[in-house]
């Protein structure tokens, strides 16, 4: 990058970091049994909630014993059960349609990342009904409260329930990105480790690699907080001593809700520090090829990390001996390594590949474009790379 952009995109992110704490990021308020989630809705006197899920969560019952606790309640349930990942515009448009003719008056996202992403834009769209989605897109384009909104996690990686962020695909250009405004955070979030007890094995593994990569993110970037950094040290932690057991030992429900709470930590931390170049290309593969977001990163972050270079070391360094993947007495050098090794070693056990099967050389020149234009001048990343060197990472990620 030359170095009038390089000035510009710094400039651009020192601003934003001051402005920063100015912005309303709530926390959502801790629930951990459905009757928590009933007390909320009589409190906000819901009379119709809408619950946001997918079709496989009903078909299998996860959802059933909080359908049947509100309508116990006396409150009513309308179902949109056919959100897919990487959800569209079309989706969440059929999804105000329904809010609008069922007269819903809050939103119960149920499920993981799509999920939530997907409720958090139709709250978005129907407080804002003279705003496109595509008018949405980038920082502070809602600008107005949403109806209630609880998110029930089911699964340990994306910490939407804590995110400013909402991620949408646009079906006509197959271009990804996002929408990001405090007032998408929910109001509540369930925290239930039964819920994600039966969650098979690579889900498991690549939705935690997911949190791991919002963690090292928020750690390494330009714009961490106390409170960011403290939170990404604490998220690596746990998801240090916590993920493999879970993705051998799904039963393991200390170890189950230890990742749930690993998940919040890093979405508190990436929603307020941002994130980086992994998750700019990640959500380029995920618009055009339809690539599972938490198994991209996955295969995205060592490469990543090693082109960062000593521009990350001591960052790196820091989360590694914290999180004693390296020994205190380590060098800068030596403990950066061994954190990338970590990365590289999960990948290995959790059988994640080192390149995108679907990545096809000819589509580089476009999504790296992708990629520059979103990070670009937000993402506060430890080294600024321009659409050509983005490019090249692209080139590590293609199947030999």
């Amino acid at each position: 990058m030359n170095k009038f952009k390089k000035f510009y995109c710094r400039t651009y992110q020192f601003i934003f970091k001051i402005f920063m704490p100015f912005l309303n990021f709530r926390e959502p308020k801790e629930l951990f049994e459905n009757a928590g989630v009933v007390e909320a809705l009589k409190k906000n006197h819901v009379k119709n909630v809408f619950l946001v899920t997918d079709e496989t969560l009903r078909k299998i019952g996860l959802t059933k014993k909080l359908e049947d606790d509100i309508l116990g309640a006396n409150i009513a349930v309308t179902i949109f059960d056919k959100v897919l990942p990487n959800p569209t515009i079309r989706l969440v448009e059929e999804g105000v349609e329904q809010y609008r003719l069922n007269k819903c008056d809050a939103i119960l996202a149920f499920g993981g990342g799509s999920v939530m992403d997907a409720a958090k834009v139709v709250g978005a769209r129907v407080v804002k009904p003279n705003q496109s989605i595509r008018g949405m897109k980038g920082l502070l384009k809602v600008g107005k409260k949403l109806p209630l909104l609880i998110a029930v996690p089911t699964t340990a990686g994306t910490g939407s329930e804590t995110t400013v962020a909402a991620i949408i695909t646009d079906e006509k250009t197959h271009h990804k990105y996002a929408i990001n405004d405090p007032h998408l955070i929910p109001a509540y979030a369930l925290f239930d480790a039964n819920l994600i007890a039966g969650l098979n094995p690579f889900i498991t593994a690549t939705t935690g690699m997911d949190a791991l990569t919002h963690a090292v993110e928020a750690y390494i970037g330009r714009a961490t907080t106390k409170q960011t950094r403290k939170a990404s040290l604490e998220a690596v932690r746990l998801i240090k001593e916590n993920l493999e057991e879970t993705y051998k030992n799904g039963s393991n429900l200390k170890a189950r809700q230890n990742m749930l709470y690993a998940s919040y930590l890093a979405g508190a931390a990436f929603t307020r520090s941002y994130v980086g170049y992994v998750h700019a290309i990640a959500h380029s593969l995920g618009g055009e090829y339809n690539v599972a977001h938490g198994y991209a990163n996955a295969i995205i972050l060592p490469h990543m990390l090693k082109e960062y270079g000593v521009s990350a070391q001591k960052p790196l360094a820091e989360l590694a001996k914290y999180a004693k993947i390296a020994k205190a007495n380590d060098t800068t050098e030596d403990a950066s390594n061994k954190f990338i090794e970590y990365v590289e070693y999960l990948n290995k056990i959790f059988n994640i590949p080192t390149t995108v099967k679907e990545l096809k050389e000819e589509d580089i020149p476009l999504l790296a474009k992708y990629a520059n234009a979103e990070a670009n001048p937000l993402y506060p990343v430890p080294k600024l790379m321009d659409t050509a060197e983005l490019a090249e990472v692209y080139k590590k990620l293609l199947e030999k």
